[in-house]
């Protein structure tokens, strides 16, 4: 076979190159609910699950496993209860316990939904039974990393021996969308081991798709109170956390009910659900109680204002019945003063960012720009790491604008700022979360480096711009937290956001958010002045000449030697020891080669086909090509201009139907005549006519597809596609 097909076959190796394989995001897999449902009806059959199976590869591969029964099984809820309910409508309370898996800090968040029911309905479609249309298939929604995914799942369920429910079980034995719910969360994020650790914050954003106001309460602001009263009674939901035994802010939570229990009742480093606030009128004065409860569903705290405190009784008969509940439910009420003593932190998931700037009821914008930190491109680091690379990170631009309608001065506006990593596995607790933040510049900085009419260009910022100037966020603190969020009250002005890891060279992809009352948010470009390219090119010349192989041609030696000499013509898009280059800039090179044997030959690719070719070639999906791909592309692109020049009888610089079956054919490669016209229709002009440039296309294409079908196939006749295929 071809050395083009030999190198397809071959992941790309980072050893000799030098070279980084950046890890894409892993999207959750996508299944269409009604279309499986309506199939199993039809069928007349109870739906399983391939992607999830009912095994323990999807319970997971560690601690998880050895706390397992030896007998367990997978059961269906008929076979568990003779008149199971998906969800019990009429039950205020979540009433579920947490299983075998530890992860309160997802029940906690999963008890503030059931205080609004609307969110609720959203991540639990109400309209599936275990009566009507039953096939044994459920589906849920969860906002993921920027977009609302369905997730399917069967009703399979793991029990122990006497059919008890392993994991998330509901206190109405009958009641199962906890436990469904659950394991489609454990499917989203690789496993049901993944939901061992995490924080609250974490379950509400993925419930709402909201932002977090964090509140750390040994430094809670003098309005917590009225900050708790605003986001009790509008969109909000609420969950907070216990110390680990000492102060120590913003942990992942991994927590069983064999972990230390508080002589006071509360449990350490345990996540716990705010379910309300209430002012009471004691005999010495009004006192300020807060309603929280544990997820285990018992173990409560027994300091003032529990069950069994005397402090109900400074209060008026009335107020004591409708308040105190004397039952081990796990919810207690406790003062605002030692709430604040004795948790960590407070968490508000807020449907729109107004909570702190007190404009509820006012239109909030929203926007959200995805991007990635790649090593050697955009990954430079933070300000104090990045030894002068800092401006390699994604740049974006950032105009807050005053709302017409704002009762506040237009002086300031609130604008709130989330940065957003994501994980590159499938399973969201083998890859550690990087630490990660962002810095905001204001556009007055600007004006020494940028006359006006750059001030709303898409034109990334220098180098040096970052060195002679402050952010607004001067002490941003980096946090190994799957989501940075800070609130800025800014002027109206254009500002710019520059998020990056705490070290150079870390690689991931991002989120960013924005929440204001009016904005405009873009990202700039990856190209700056020439001024600051020299640097690049040097590097990327230094490289070429490395890899020629001085024995394959004089053809090769020339076009390195001469062409990639000529530095100023061509701009790179990553500062590194191996550069890569995108679609633009290889448009420029294709276009500006001069061939050695074909002085009057001139190329003229599109932007569009170069798009195409380095779809077909960039095999890690980079959006970039390296040297060695270049490399590759280089050689085929000789061997096809030699068939071609020999098969343009008519020297017209295009092949007609005739001239391309002949010029396949020479190439090795056997196709049909119905395959070479569909191609030609595809590829070729009105006339089916087929320029070189189209028939580099055409020809990498088939070549691509003749080494996929051999990879795939079993017999050689033939393959079975699975549709991501």
């Amino acid at each position: 076979s071809m050395p083009f097909l030999l190198c397809l076959k071959k992941k790309k190796s980072p050893v000799p190159l030098g070279r980084s394989i950046f890890q894409k995001h892993t999207p959750p897999i996508q299944q269409n609910y009604q279309a499986l449902l309506e199939s199993c009806l039809k069928n007349k059959c109870l739906f399983t699950d391939d992607t999830f199976p009912a095994h323990t590869s999807s319970i997971g591969t560690g601690a998880l496993l050895k706390k397992l029964p030896r007998n367990l099984q997978w059961k269906r809820p008929h076979a568990l209860h003779k008149s199971p309910v998906f969800y019990a409508a009429h039950r205020k309370q979540l009433d579920l316990c947490q299983g075998l898996v530890e992860n309160c800090w997802f029940l906690a968040a999963l008890e503030a939904l059931t205080f609004h029911q609307d969110i609720l309905a959203a991540v639990v479609p109400q309209n599936q039974s275990f009566e009507r249309k039953y096939a044994g298939i459920f589906h849920f929604r969860f906002w993921h990393f920027g977009e609302w995914v369905d997730v399917v799942v069967d009703d399979l369920l793991p029990v122990n021996e006497a059919g008890e429910l392993l994991f998330v079980s509901s206190v109405y034995k009958n009641v199962f969308w906890g436990a469904l719910l659950e394991k489609a969360y454990a499917k989203l994020y690789g496993s049901y081991e993944d939901l061992q650790i995490g924080q609250v914050s974490e379950a509400l954003v993925d419930f709402t798709g909201g932002v977090n106001t964090r509140i750390k309460l040994a430094e809670a602001p003098p309005d917590l109170w009225d900050i708790l009263s605003r986001a009790t009674y509008s969109r909000s939901l609420m969950g907070c956390q216990t110390h680990l035994g000492f102060p120590f802010p913003s942990v992942s939570l991994s927590c069983t009910q064999t972990t230390k229990v508080l002589k006071n009742g509360l449990v350490a480093g345990h996540a716990y659900t705010v379910t309300g606030i209430r002012k009471v009128t004691c005999q010495y004065g009004p006192e300020n109680l807060v309603r929280l409860r544990n997820p285990w569903g018992k173990i409560e705290w027994k300091g003032d204002w529990s069950d069994s405190s005397y402090k109900w009784e400074l209060l008026s008969p009335k107020e004591k019945i409708l308040l105190r509940k004397k039952k081990d439910d796990g919810e207690f009420w406790m003062s605002l003063q030692d709430f604040k003593m004795h948790f960590v932190d407070l968490v508000i998931c807020k449907l729109t960012p107004d909570l702190m700037s007190q404009e509820d009821g006012k239109k909030w914008m929203y926007s959200l720009k995805s991007g990635r930190w790649v090593k050697g491109s955009t990954a430079g680091g933070s300000l104090e790491f990045s030894n002068g690379n800092f401006w390699m990170n994604p740049q974006y631009w950032l105009n807050v604008l005053p709302a017409e309608d704002s009762q506040k001065s237009p002086s300031t506006c609130s604008v709130v700022i989330s940065l957003m990593q994501k994980h590159s596995s499938k399973h969201r607790n083998r890859a550690p979360h990087l630490f990660i933040g962002f810095l905001l510049y204001k556009n007055t900085n600007l004006l020494p480096f940028f006359p006006e009419q750059y001030q709303e260009s898409t034109r990334k910022l220098p180098p040096g711009f970052f060195t002679r100037h402050q952010p607004v966020n001067k002490h941003q603190v980096f946090l190994d937290e799957r989501e940075v969020t800070h609130d800025f009250h800014l002027e109206p002005c254009v500002y710019v956001i520059v998020p990056s890891t705490l070290e150079p060279q870390q690689e991931s992809e991002f989120i960013l958010r924005v929440f204001s009352r009016k904005h405009v948010l873009r990202i700039f470009n990856y190209l700056v002045d020439n001024i600051f390219l020299l640097q690049v090119n040097d590097f990327f010349f230094d490289a070429l000449k490395d890899i020629v192989d001085r024995y394959e041609g004089k053809i090769w030696e020339d076009f390195f030697t001469k062409h990639f000499e000529q530095k100023k013509k061509i701009k790179f898009s990553s500062i590194s020891q191996n550069p890569e280059i995108n679609a633009v800039q290889l448009q420029r090179i294709l276009n500006n080669i001069s061939w050695r044997n074909f002085q009057s030959f001139r190329l003229n690719f599109s932007l569009d086909s170069c798009q195409g070719i380095l779809a077909l070639l960039d095999l890690n999906a980079t959006g970039t090509l390296s040297i060695q791909e270049f490399r590759v592309l280089w050689k085929r692109l000789l061997f096809y201009l030699e068939i071609f020049q020999k098969r343009d009888t008519k020297r017209s610089g295009k092949l007609d139907l005739v001239e391309l079956h002949a010029a396949v054919q020479e190439t090795g490669i056997s196709l049909s005549n119905e395959v070479c016209n569909l191609m030609a229709i595809r590829y070729g002009d009105p006339d089916l006519q087929i320029s070189f440039e189209s028939f580099v296309c055409f020809m990498l294409r088939v070549e691509i597809m003749g080494e996929a079908f051999r990879n795939l196939t079993q017999d050689g006749k033939g393959i079975y596609l699975r549709e991501s295929e």
